[in-house]
Parts: C-alpha cells; structure tokens; sequence
C-alpha cells in the first residue's frame, strides 16, 4: 500500500481548489502625456460546478473587497483601506492619502463581470492626473464549456491612464530619469503584490463584502470616516 505523502496532512501543504496560472501580458508603456497602463492577468482553471456557484454578482463584490483585505494584510497594516460614501481611499500609517478612487462600478453579464474604481486624486497622483485614470478588476469565462468538468476563466488587473507623481510629469529633464525610477519602485511593487494577490485567488476564498451594493437587499452604506479593512 502506498503510503501518503505526510506534508499534504498539513493544511498549508493540502492542493488549493483551483490552480492558478499567471499568464504574462506585455508592457503597455507610457503615452504622450506621461500616463501609464499595467495589466497582470493569470487563469485559473476551477471545477465547473464550483465556478456555478461562485459565479454571481455579489461574488464579484466579494472579489473587490478581497483584493482590498489582501492588500492590507501583505503591507502588514500600514494600508488601510478607507470608505466613504462616493470614495475609496487607500491610506498609509493611519493618515497619507496615497490613493483616492470614486466608488466602484460594476459591469455584470453572463460571460464577464468587472469593478472598477475612477482614479480622483491622491498623494501618489501627479496633479495632471487628477480625475484621471482607474483601476480594473476582471473576471471572463468562456462561453462555451463543451461539458468540460473544469473551466479556465481569466482574471485581470488593470491600471490605466495612470499618471504618477513619481515620474515627474511635465518636467522634461527629470521626466526619463523619473518614470525609470517610478517603474523600478512604485510600479515594480505594484505587479509583485498584484500577482501574488492573483495567486491567493486558489483558494478560492472570498471576503465579504462590508457595502453589499450588489446584494439583493444591500445593507446601508458605511460613513466617510468609518474605516473598513
């Protein structure tokens, strides 16, 4: 008889639901203005019936707040993730604004459903950038499954129109030297965390959402000063 491997016992070792595959995308670069798009997409390939049962709007609100609860757990507290009312705000050590998102919209149909945030301002945006921009959760499943018992759906993150203070828009001779070490810090750490948040997604775990704007019956929408992470 064979014996089992002891490792897979322990629940960190036991095989997620779902596997995930980052699926490399290329650079998009920088328009004229100085604006950035990044985009990280991975498959995950899930059981059918599985996918069923996840596959509602409501998830899709869930995923949003676990992008946010991810965050906020891997800068180990210092982001913190503020909700008003119309906003989003992405804060640092209890008080710098670094980001400052519209509330989300959401785009549902039977194939595809994503949430986006409209960039407004924030420390970590240029002032030419200011009402500019967002940021894009994805999720698209094929249309046809064939009978397949497993289903690959893509999941994507998207930046796009994102100008950065940190590249120093507008200032010509800074600007090269700028956007270098934007893509070096601020950019590098975006697609480090942005994949590995695209990983967790495995476990096929969701937070619940606090807002549930896309419930049935939504419970009443958080203050601006009541903080949420």
């Amino acid at each position: 008889m064979r014996q089992r491997d002891p490792r897979k016992l322990l629940p960190e070792n036991r095989p997620l639901p779902a596997r995930v595959q980052i699926v490399h995308v290329p650079e998009q670069g920088y328009k004229p203005d100085g604006s950035v798009t990044t985009r990280q997409e991975a498959e995950v390939t899930i059981p059918r019936e599985t996918l069923d049962r996840l596959w509602t709007a409501e998830n899709l609100e869930n995923l949003a707040r676990t992008y946010w609860a991810f965050l906020t757990r891997v800068s180990l507290g210092m982001l913190k993730i503020r909700y008003g009312a119309d906003s989003r705000d992405v804060v640092f050590a209890g008080f710098l604004v670094l980001l400052r998102f519209h509330k989300p919209d959401y785009e549902t149909s039977a194939s595809r459903g994503c949430v986006t945030w409209r960039i407004n301002k924030g420390l970590l945006v240029a002032p030419g950038g200011r009402g500019k921009g967002h940021l894009r959760i994805c999720v698209q499943r094929p249309e046809e499954l064939n009978g397949a018992d497993e289903v690959t759906v893509c999941v994507s993150s998207e930046v796009g129109g994102f100008l950065p203070t940190l590249s120093f828009p507008g200032l010509r001779k800074l600007s090269e030297a700028g956007r270098w070490f934007y893509n070096q810090t601020q950019l590098r750490a975006h697609v480090i965390v942005t994949h590995a948040f695209l990983k967790s997604l495995g476990n096929l775990e969701l937070e619940r959402s606090e807002v549930g704007s896309m419930q049935i019956s939504p419970p009443s929408e958080p203050t601006e000063t009541e903080p949420v992470a």
